[in-house]
Order: structure tokens, then C-alpha cells, then sequence
């Protein structure tokens, strides 16, 4: 595999702003932005979807944490 060129990368790039827009919008219903996604894995290599998909949790997941704040599980009493 080749690696893209720049307007291949621009193309990819684009799509993933698109998908990630319209998730965004739609509070990560997927089903909503089938169309994207759709042109997202298409213009994009399978492994730049791979990457970018656990980006996304990543950064969803560093944001609640930023908003929340870490909360540790409840730890269980169990008499011996």
C-alpha cells in the first residue's frame, strides 16, 4: 500500500470532519450518519478509519473526564 497523496489525505481528513460533525450533532447516533460514515471508510485507508475511530473515543473519553472528573468504584464490604 502506497501512502495517500495530499489531496487523498485532504479527501480523508474532510470526511472524518463530516462523520464527526454530524456525531457530534446527532449525540453519537451512528445510524444517523450512515452517509458519512459510508464516505468516511471510503475515502480514507482501513487503517486511518481504525486510528481514527479510537481517537475519537479517546478524546470523548479525556473530555468527560475533564467535565466529570475521575470517579473511583465503589469498593465493596465483604464480611469474611
Amino acid at each position: 500500500m502506497t501512502a495517500p497523496n495530499s489531496s487523498e489525505r485532504k479527501a480523508c481528513w474532510g470526511a472524518r470532519d463530516e462523520l464527526w460533525k454530524c456525531l457530534d450533532d446527532n449525540s453519537d447516533q451512528g445510524a444517523a450518519c450512515e452517509k458519512f460514515q459510508k464516505e468516511f471508510e471510503a475515502n480514507c485507508p482501513n487503517q486511518w478509519v481504525k486510528y481514527f475511530t479510537k481517537r475519537r473515543d479517546f478524546l470523548k473519553f479525556k473530555e468527560k473526564m475533564q467535565v466529570e472528573g475521575f470517579k473511583p468504584a465503589e469498593e465493596s464490604t465483604q464480611s469474611s
